[in-house]
Order: structure tokens, then C-alpha cells, then sequence
């Protein structure tokens, strides 16, 4: 099964990945950072968690299958 991760290091808070998908990345109220909400990726989330994936423009979102 495929998950996701995302490196706090290099998260900077720019959403993206939750309005991609937000059903997988929620977002810290104290600086916006993303943090994943599910253990492992059905099927139909792992384009919308790559999508993220690409999107990030910290490169901080890793998808691993």
C-alpha cells in the first residue's frame, strides 16, 4: 500500500497540498503547516497525494508506493 509523507523541515505552509487534497493534509492552526491524516493511501488518493506531491514547492511531500 502506498503512503504519504510530509518533512516538517520543509514544509512552509503553503496549503497547496490541502487544497489538492484535503482529505489526506490537514493544516497546523499555529503556522499552516501540513501534516498527513491517513496511514495509507487507497487507490483513489494517490494521484490526488501526487498531485500534491508535484505541487509543493518546498518538495516536501513524499509519496512512497
Amino acid at each position: 500500500m502506498a503512503r504519504v509523507v510530509v518533512d516538517p523541515e520543509l514544509c512552509q505552509g503553503h496549503t497547496l497540498c490541502n487544497i489538492a487534497a484535503p482529505e489526506i493534509f490537514q493544516l497546523r492552526e499555529e503556522d499552516g503547516h501540513a501534516y498527513v491524516v491517513v496511514e495509507q493511501l487507497t487507490p483513489e488518493q494517490v494521484p490526488l497525494a501526487r498531485k500534491a506531491e508535484l505541487g509543493c514547492p518546498e518538495r516536501a511531500i513524499t509519496v512512497e508506493e
